[in-house]
């Protein structure tokens, strides 16, 4: 008697938040697969039996889209579409027991650190041997490498400690293999990712090591740029500037979240640090690394900021001229050091103040890019879309910075992936116009 072989179902995973989740949902698929499971990833019809959903809960607002996303899908499973839901990340680690008296059609919720267990639930093995294999989300000649889990910072507006728990630094040797792998396989760009990048190696090594794993990095073969993300400005390591002006394949980028100017309000936000201790920093990394790209995040509205300080950081941004700047509200959230402050700034305020903010950086950024009509820089080309290809310099971040368009008409190679010579020919407040270079 012949016996029909039971269909393995197939997952669709959605993510949600930073750049942090899509790398544990790309681990979490490169499991999957191992496990001879079909995956999607973020698909608009993804016909799949099961469901998970990779939340994040770090303001308001990403709790809110999460969900939303959540109650969306429960809607599916209520109407037959699928068997089986799941959800995992930040949000569920955060309110894990709420979720489940609240949303009860979700079948299971998992932690950010539930890995096996969310496997488990699966009938899939959890692969140590797999650690660090994923199934990239995005084009293959860029990745995110995550080379610590976790936050030990004090900062008062901030929850991360809550869901990512403390800081755990991955071994250098451990990352290299990974980054090899990474570019092994295609990717030209790795974007090094943490909590707090600078923090890393202090738990495994007793000192900081972030330059040390820079100039590792960099040495592997066939890796074009390297980009470093999300480096606290307390305590940041200045040999790290060094590694980048010396090691051309290190991208002259720095993403340093300042999130404010006024000394009062970064005390109160357990920041660490003063506006003249910011103000000397910049200095030294400008000094020290010419031609350097800043990117930063400021807080709006945080509880107790008064007009005359929000027009401090105004005034100073408009001054010290970032070259990449985002802005979030407030937001007031329990169990952090700043929810026993009163959130004394309205909603419409904040939004008013993070717009203000917005638009001086608007006027920063036209006159930054208009400089650049008529250099020739290298642009790393990421997608075609609507008769262009779209690429990004050495000083933008995929998703979050400037882009670089070249008419596409008379192109007939495919450009994605490859780095050219482009000549800047006009030039907007977050986008440069451009002709290729014989």
């Amino acid at each position: 008697m012949k016996v029909r072989a039971r269909k393995t179902p197939k997952v669709h995973v959605v993510t949600l938040g930073c750049s942090k989740n899509v790398v544990d949902s790309e681990t979490l698929m490169g499991q999957l697969q191992a496990n001879r499971i079909d995956v999607v990833h973020d698909a608009a019809n993804h016909h799949s039996e099961i469901v998970i959903i990779n939340t994040c809960g770090f303001i308001e607002s990403a709790k809110q889209q999460s969900i939303d996303t959540i109650l969306q899908f429960a809607e599916e499973k209520k109407q037959g579409r699928l068997d089986k839901l799941y959800v995992t990340g930040c949000l569920s680690e955060r309110y894990k027991s709420n979720l489940e008296t609240q949303i009860p059609e979700v079948d299971a919720y998992f932690g950010t650190r539930e890995l096996p267990k969310l496997l488990k639930t699966l009938k899939a093995n959890y692969r140590e041997e797999l650690l660090g294999e994923r199934i990239l989300t995005n084009p293959a000649h860029y990745a995110y490498l995550k080379i610590s889990e976790g936050c030990d910072r004090p900062c008062s507006f901030c929850a991360i400690p809550l869901m990512r728990g403390g800081h755990v630094s991955v071994p250098i040797d451990e990352l290299v293999k990974r980054a090899k792998a990474l570019v092994s396989k295609g990717t030209r760009e790795l974007l090094l990712i943490a909590q707090d990048s600078t923090y890393y190696g202090l738990d495994l090594y007793k000192s900081r090591k972030l330059a040390e794993l820079m100039d590792r990095l960099s040495d592997i073969e066939n890796l074009k740029w390297l980009r470093l993300h999300y480096a606290f400005p307390s305590g940041f390591p200045l040999e790290v500037l060094d590694i980048i002006q010396k090691k051309p394949n290190i991208c002259k980028y720095l993403d340093m979240p300042l999130q404010h100017i006024n000394t009062r309000i970064l005390t109160a936000m357990k920041r660490g640090i003063t506006k003249e201790k910011i103000e000397a920093l910049i200095q030294q990394i400008r000094e020290r690394v010419s031609g350097i790209t800043l990117r930063s995040t400021f807080i709006s509205g945080f509880p107790g900021e008064t007009p005359q300080e929000h027009e401090e950081l105004l005034h100073w941004l408009a001054d010290v001229k970032l070259d990449r700047m985002g802005v979030f509200t407030y937001s007031h959230e329990e169990q952090t050091g700043a929810y026993a402050l009163k959130d004394t700034v309205s909603e419409i305020e904040k939004k008013q103040r993070a717009d203000a903010l917005m638009e001086m950086q608007y006027d920063v950024s036209l006159s930054l890019n208009q400089k650049k009509i008529g250099q020739t820089v290298t642009v790393l080309f990421d997608r075609k879309e609507s008769g262009f290809w779209i690429g990004r310099t050495e000083a933008d971040s995929p998703d979050v910075d400037h882009e670089v368009y070249l008419k596409a008409e008379h192109i007939t190679e495919s450009l994605q992936g490859v780095f050219k010579n482009v000549r800047i020919t006009s030039a907007g407040p977050y986008d440069l116009y451009g002709d290729l270079v014989p």
